[in-house]
């Protein structure tokens, strides 16, 4: 790799603020952008477990703060947009990974259900992802915002409709952000992964119908999170400063299964 990619990777002089950062994607996440400059803002309702991953970025030498967060509550959005200005400037990198799952039949699924993923899910992304852009578009920073989506917004899978919808309502909300905001310098971009193991899923492929399913992908295996690490640099930084409005999968050719 030369000097000018390694550089372009980097995130000096950057305030991210990375949702659900209390455990699985969120903590690595936060992780990956501390040790490529960021000042990384961990933002969960956790507060305990934010404190740990802190603790733990700044031994490595990064910089990082807990702020609060329900991503389902406007105010605690707003507020905590305020304390994270008042420490350190606007937030002009948000990676959106807050999330649920509640997978279920579709003919079983509830009203609750629905309510709690997707509000979570999609409600959340738009409502986190506006507070951002408008702060930014105010001030005249340009930015990048990455929203965590999944293949199932790119693709149906059995028994996952509600996630699958509002992981799909990400995907069209980071397109036509996207080509909302390009103007104001702000970049949306979409980071899909194929399945990796997280508090979501660890039950079910720890179980021998898990272990069997993933022996039925093309890769037949889980993903590994250090193999989301470039490809969300990449949209993050200024490696990635000519693309905007995409969905990237990284999912071991999982969606390149034939019917």
């Amino acid at each position: 790799m030369t000097d000018a990619i390694a550089h372009s990777l980097r995130l000096d002089g950057r305030t991210a603020l990375v949702t659900g950062a209390s455990s699985g994607f969120g903590a690595h996440f936060s992780r990956v952008l501390a040790s490529a400059g960021a000042r990384v803002v961990a933002a969960a309702r956790r507060v305990d477990r934010l404190e740990a991953l802190v603790e733990s970025i700044t031994e490595a030498g990064g910089q990082a703060m807990a702020v609060p967060m329900d991503v389902n509550d406007p105010e605690s959005v707003t507020g905590a947009f305020d304390a994270i200005e008042s420490a350190w400037g606007p937030v002009d990198l948000l990676v959106n990974n807050a999330g649920v799952a509640t997978p279920s039949k579709f003919v079983d699924s509830t009203e609750d259900q629905w309510t709690f993923v997707v509000d979570t899910d999609l409600r959340a992304v738009w409502r986190v992802s506006r507070e951002a852009s408008s702060r930014l578009v105010k001030a005249g920073r340009p930015g990048s915002i990455v929203n965590i989506a999944s293949i199932l917004g790119l693709q149906q899978g059995r028994n996952h409709t509600l996630y699958a919808t509002a992981k799909a309502g990400v995907v069209q909300l980071t397109k036509n952000s996207a080509m909302e905001l390009w103007r104001d310098g702000i970049r949306v971009n979409a980071l899909c992964p194929g399945y990796f193991e997280t508090e979501l899923n660890s039950d079910f492929f720890q179980s021998e119908r898990g272990q069997a399913y993933i022996e039925s992908t093309p890769p037949r295996r889980l993903g590994r999170y250090p193999e989301l690490d470039v490809p969300l640099l990449m949209l993050a930084s200024d490696a990635g400063s000519f693309i905007t409005g995409v969905a990237l999968p990284v999912d071991g050719g999982h969606l390149l299964r034939s019917l």
